[in-house]
């Protein structure tokens, strides 16, 4: 069981460039919309496995998050470059900059041996989650060949 939830783990890093090459290069938005949804699902999946089998390792406290940048590191990569839309890369931008800044900070946080800095948070997960709500979002969006305009003037 334990290497089955390394797997879910380590699938997300092998999934993050077949989106992005699926996206960019191939415009085949059917693969990067299931592998994504896939990849979402196994961010769930390993935390609550390894947590109801008491499974849990330093060694995958440490790859989940890792994981989960790299899915995001590419995922707004391939949005940004499929869009050509300056505003959707300075968001992207600044999404990764906060990523990167809060990492930096628990590794100063880790070596200086601040324990609570290291710990992740309920909150945390929920903004990862909304993350990968939006990018599915996103996958699902060009899957339907949906443009920016197109609930504009809708009126529920």
């Amino acid at each position: 069981m334990k290497q089955f939830i390394l797997f879910l783990t380590l699938s997300r890093l092998l999934f993050a460039p077949v989106i992005f090459i699926g996206l960019v290069v191939f415009n085949n938005f059917i693969l990067t919309f299931i592998l994504f949804l896939i990849a979402s699902v196994t961010d769930y999946f390993d935390g609550w496995l390894a947590r109801k089998y008491d499974l849990t390792s330093d060694f995958g406290a440490i790859l989940d998050p890792i994981a989960d940048k790299i899915l995001l590191l590419f995922s707004l990569f391939a949005i940004t470059l499929y869009l050509q839309d300056p505003y959707v890369g300075l968001i992207s931008l600044i999404i990764l900059a906060r990523e990167f800044w809060v990492s930096a900070l628990r590794e100063f946080a880790s070596k200086n041996q601040i324990n609570d800095a290291t710990t992740v948070t309920y909150l945390a997960k929920i903004k990862t989650s909304v993350q990968f709500l939006t990018l599915f979002l996103y996958f699902g969006s060009f899957l339907m060949n949906l443009e920016y305009g197109d609930f504009k003037y809708y009126d529920f």
